[in-house]
């Protein structure tokens, strides 16, 4: 069952992602740039250190940013 964190989590990736597309349409971050911030984000969560848990948590998300990136997601590609 989802959690109200789970659902502020979904709703912040669809606003980030929104943002992202939109800076990209409107010329103001190419892709190259757009995949640093997106590899920048999941370098952090790759590194974080914490509790066993909070490191496995952490690598989840670098794990989806990283399939973000693969996906293309984030960019509006031709």
């Amino acid at each position: 069952m989802s959690t109200a964190s789970e659902h502020a989590g979904q709703a912040a990736l669809s606003i980030c992602e929104a943002l992202l597309l939109a800076m990209n349409d409107r010329g103001l971050l190419p892709e190259h740039e757009i995949v640093g911030v997106l590899r920048d984000a999941a370098a952090t969560h790759e590194n974080a250190v914490g509790t066993e848990l909070e490191i496995e948590s952490h690598r989840a998300v670098a794990e989806l940013i990283n399939a973000i990136i693969a996906g293309g997601n984030s960019v509006r590609r031709p």
